[in-house]
């Protein structure tokens, strides 16, 4: 007999009780008109209306992820989030992907250190079937011992996938090394130890106590009627018993981290490969921080595209690195700014002296209003161009409802990036270049090095 594990437990009906909805973006004739609607019990559903374009993206953002797992579980939020493709008690695995394979969508997740999210995309005609599978997998997945036993393998599969890509495990590395053994500096997979360890029990408890509506949001976009998306999410919801007490409490947001390390600390993983993989950064900024806007601005410039310093100064002057660039990573209540390379191992010290030189120029004496002008109109367009399909805007939709709780048009976008000004990207330089970095490395660099790692972290 199969035990169906729900994501809540029973709870009073709700069915017809009010839906409170507000236009949050008016658009221009009802093109990208952006309505919210909050479901009794919390549940949010927010869509973006084109009704020029002949697709629709349908997703379910769950307010769960890594930096949420005990050390004993880590790993188990992305262990479920392949679970839960794994059948109901209304569609096998094969029923569910054939079910969007026969439409000629596509469906997928992800699973970050703050969130999880399940979508799929297809034709604007087929988005109730959409609807329907995802709600389905959400609210009705039954957690099965075989499901388990046979998805361990995979995802073990998927670790060892990582490790075989240094490039990748280089950006884990980082984060080990700015927030140590704590829920952000974790792996998103987990490791191979609690992988084989977690149990059905446990991957069920997690279910039961993440996947709660007042901790999901419905976020869909494309040629797509918002009454119509509420009405089917909410039957959906209530049919599989999901819909909470309208008087429950929404959980907390996460905020008082005290999890970044000591500055300067080294994270070395020895490893018979080509080409040495490098980050050296620093604490950066929250996702909440006003500032963040002049720090996009300042990562543009610095190692955002091929006219930014490091690229000119590592690839093109002197041919050190194919890939060599700047990025910002941004939780509830830290930040993280790193500075990748990867290149032949007896060139790591001379690399990272230019990186280093860098981040120092620019902390002491800011960017050239030239650079900063280049950025904005670079980090202008690629907002702009990033949001061209529905896949994209649904993206913007679920995360800024969960992040946020604001939903910003693509002017408003523009106008805070358009309202960075000099004087904010040379004060936030000072502010994050001017820490001292750590560093982590990856690649056929011996102990016995490390001393010569070091001095970049000086």
């Amino acid at each position: 007999m199969t035990t169906r594990s729900t994501a809540v437990t029973a709870r009073p009906s709700t069915k017809g009780r009010a839906v409170r909805t507000r236009t949050l973006l008016p658009g221009t004739d009802g093109i990208g008109t952006v309505r919210r609607s909050v479901l009794p019990g919390g549940l949010r559903v927010v869509t973006e209306t084109l009704p020029t374009v002949r697709s629709a993206t349908f997703g379910i953002w769950a307010g769960v992820g890594s930096r949420d797992e005990t050390p004993v579980l880590n790993g188990a939020t992305h262990y479920l989030e392949h679970l839960l493709f794994k059948g109901t008690e209304r569609r096998s695995a094969l029923d569910i992907s054939a079910a969007v394979d026969a439409v000629g969508g596509e469906m997928n997740a992800f699973t970050s250190k703050e969130y999880t999210c399940y979508y799929a995309r297809v034709l604007d005609t087929d988005l109730p079937l959409a609807i329907d599978v995802v709600c389905d997998m959400l609210t009705g997945s039954l957690i099965r011992q075989e499901d388990i036993d046979a998805e361990r393998g995979v995802i073990l599969e998927e670790i060892a996938m990582t490790e075989d890509d240094p490039g990748d495990q280089v950006h884990d590395l980082f984060t080990t090394a700015m927030l140590g053994d704590t829920p952000l500096g974790r792996p998103v997979l987990g490791t191979v130890e609690t992988i084989n360890a977690l149990t059905r029990d446990q991957v069920a408890r997690f279910y039961k106590r993440h996947y709660d509506p007042t901790r999901l949001v419905v976020a869909a976009a494309g040629n797509v009627d918002h009454a119509a998306v509420v009405r089917q999410v909410r039957r959906a919801f209530e049919d599989a018993g999901a819909l909470h007490d309208p008087d429950a409490v929404p959980l907390a947001p996460r905020s008082g981290s005290r999890t970044l390390r000591a500055a300067g600390h080294l994270e070395l993983l020895d490893r018979r490969t080509e080409q040495a993989h490098v980050v050296l950064g620093m604490p950066g900024l929250s996702r909440n921080d006003d500032r963040r806007w002049a720090l996009s601005v300042l990562n543009t410039a610095l190692g955002g595209g091929m006219s930014s310093r490091l690229f000119q100064e590592v690839r093109e002057k002197r041919g050190l690195a194919y890939s060599v660039y700047s990025y910002t990573s941004s939780f509830a209540d830290c930040g993280l700014f790193g500075v990748y390379a990867g290149c032949q191992p007896r060139r790591v010290p001379e690399v990272l002296k230019i990186c280093r030189d860098e981040l120092h120029q620019v902390a002491e004496h800011g960017l050239t209003d030239e650079e900063i002008g280049r950025a904005i109109g670079q980090l202008s367009g690629s907002t702009v161009l990033g949001l061209e399909d529905t896949g994209a805007l649904m993206n913007r939709l679920g995360k800024s409802e969960l992040c946020w709780g604001e939903q910003l048009s693509v002017d408003d976008l523009l106008g805070r990036i358009a309202a960075v000004t000099p004087d904010d990207v040379r004060a936030v330089a000072r502010d994050v270049l001017g820490q001292r970095p750590s560093l982590a490395a990856i690649g056929p660099l011996k102990e016995k090095q490390s001393a010569r790692l070091r001095e970049a972290l000086a």
